[in-house]
């Protein structure tokens, strides 16, 4: 007897059909699956066993080869105990087979029968769509696949209902989500920058950084609200797009981060790693290569806060993410690429006391130890951070200000009339903002004048500045112009973003 339904995997954050063939003979009893299964698929012939009779159905005593095809791809996750429970019901009899064809199936079960949630439902819908019929998929996971209209979702909450479904298909109500509603509810902030008492100067560097996708650094002793503005940096920033959001939902689908309740990532994703955290977990890696916090950031804003605490591997391993908006994580099963375009917000103080420069408070620090604190970030990284901003202590008057400060809302305004400019500017490339400008870019929208070019070059003799710190100069003046529409770049953004780089001098 042999039976054959439809089942699918996710590598990276690409889904693909995996058959599970399923044949029945005599023999001593036992369940056989082959196809380059990984333990947790092994051991799900127990939990099958399990549902199966608990579901009041009858588990046959024969000789039983599953095979997951194609067999040369390894299998892993427990997504495929349910599909194989049902080809081994429809190889018995229980199960009309035939109705199964052109539905993929997927599911976790419980040795009562439950069907539990899965990883990656997302990316399988984007690949079923208008190439099946339908999903077959735990209740938990109908929201995020039913976000995508070409395909139809079906969900269950046991092995029990999936037989149901199968007795006629035809009466049975697919989940019907409405995108742009779901979106429009879930796409709301809990914090505002209006909480944030002071620290203009710190607000405005934070602005340019949202508007022109600008990596920023800011220093400054404990206490001075570094953290707090940080947390609602992702406020001011343009609203998703349904295409970012699709693109923000995979990554999640595929870490197993989506909560069931959410169909949709619909807000900047925000993340912030310990310090603690190790090079695998902050780029992604394992044996079979998962996303880490900077594809979880894709779209989003990373922060590190206490930038000098990360290990130094640990953030020389970002260079080439920052630089090519992806990454790339290479083992001997697969070579994948995940998407990491993000910006990263970085909190530090300026020595081990924190606070080394401070007017009101004495730096316990040796000039050594400073030295050395501050040399637990390279040069090169240094470099790819466009916004240096010192951030100091508040005085009373500004924390005793009772009138609330700017709104999100009303910088998110201007600073989505500045992208505005800039994807006018790149329409029709995979630029989204200044930051990401090459040579020619550069050449081309960030022309000088003569005022502009003799305080350029004076910054860049006096601050010692590289190369790539020039770039960054042009890259930010051209966002400060886009913000004070402006079409070409005038002496007063090259000063205010020299103004940026002044750390280069005071500290590293």
């Amino acid at each position: 007897m042999l039976a054959k339904v439809l089942s699918a995997a996710v590598i990276g954050l690409d889904a693909f059909t995996v058959e599970v063939e399923t044949h029945l003979e005599r023999g001593l009893p036992g369940l056989s699956i082959v196809g380059l299964p990984d333990n947790v698929v092994k051991e799900s012939k127990d939990r099958i066993n399990a549902a199966i009779k608990n579901s009041g159905y009858v588990f046959p005593l024969k000789k039983i080869t599953v095979n997951l095809a194609p067999a040369d791809i390894k299998k892993e996750g427990s997504s495929y105990d349910l599909p194989i429970a049902v080809a081994i019901l429809g190889a018995t009899g229980q199960l009309d087979i035939e109705n199964t064809k052109d539905f993929l199936i997927l599911g976790e079960l419980s040795l009562d029968g439950t069907v539990r949630p899965v990883k990656g439902a997302l990316p399988i819908a984007v690949m079923a769509e208008k190439k099946y019929k339908g999903i077959i998929l735990p209740e938990e996971n109908a929201d995020e696949a039913a976000v995508i209209p070409g395909i139809k979702i079906y969900p269950v909450s046991s092995l029990k209902e999936v037989l149901d479904l199968f007795a006629d298909i035809s009466k049975a109500e697919p989940r019907n989500v409405d995108v742009k509603k779901l979106f429009d509810e879930m796409n709301r902030w809990e914090l505002d920058f209006s909480e944030v008492k002071g620290q203009y100067h710190v607000k405005r560097a934070l602005e340019i950084a949202a508007a022109g996708g600008h990596n920023i650094l800011m220093i400054g002793p404990p206490g001075s609200g570094k953290s707090m503005l940080s947390k609602r940096f992702a406020t001011i920033l343009p609203n998703l797009t349904l295409e970012e959001a699709l693109e923000t939902t995979k990554i999640y689908s595929v870490a197993g981060l989506l909560p069931h309740n959410r169909g949709i990532v619909a807000t900047r994703p925000f993340r912030s790693p310990h310090h603690s955290i190790s090079d695998s977990a902050l780029v992604g890696g394992g044996r079979f290569p998962k996303p880490g916090e900077i594809s979880l950031a894709h779209n989003g804003v990373l922060f590190l806060d206490e930038l000098p605490e990360f290990r130094k591997n640990v953030l020389e391993v970002m260079r080439q993410p920052l630089e090519d908006r992806e990454v790339t994580i290479a083992r001997a099963a697969s070579t994948l690429k995940f998407p990491s375009n993000f910006i990263m917000v970085a909190a530090m103080n300026p020595c081990p006391c924190g606070y080394y420069g401070d007017p009101t408070r004495d730096c316990t620090c040796p000039p050594y130890k400073i030295k050395s604190y501050l040399s637990r970030i390279s040069g090169p990284l240094m470099d790819r951070i466009d916004i240096h901003i010192e951030v100091p202590a508040l005085k009373y008057d500004e924390l005793a200000q009772k009138k609330d400060a700017e709104k999100s809302v009303t910088i998110r305004e201007r600073v989505v009339k500045a992208r505005n400019v800039q994807n006018e500017r790149f329409k029709g490339r995979n630029i989204y903002c200044n930051s990401g400008m090459n040579q020619k870019d550069l050449k081309k929208y960030c022309a000088l004048d003569a005022a502009s070019e003799s305080i350029l070059k004076r910054a860049i003799e006096t601050l010692s500045l590289s190369a790539r710190a020039y770039n960054r100069i042009l890259k930010v003046s051209r966002t400060i112009a886009d913000l004070n529409g402006k079409e070409n770049i005038c002496a007063e953004h090259i000063a205010e973003a020299v103004q940026y780089r002044s750390l280069d001098r005071k500290y590293i």
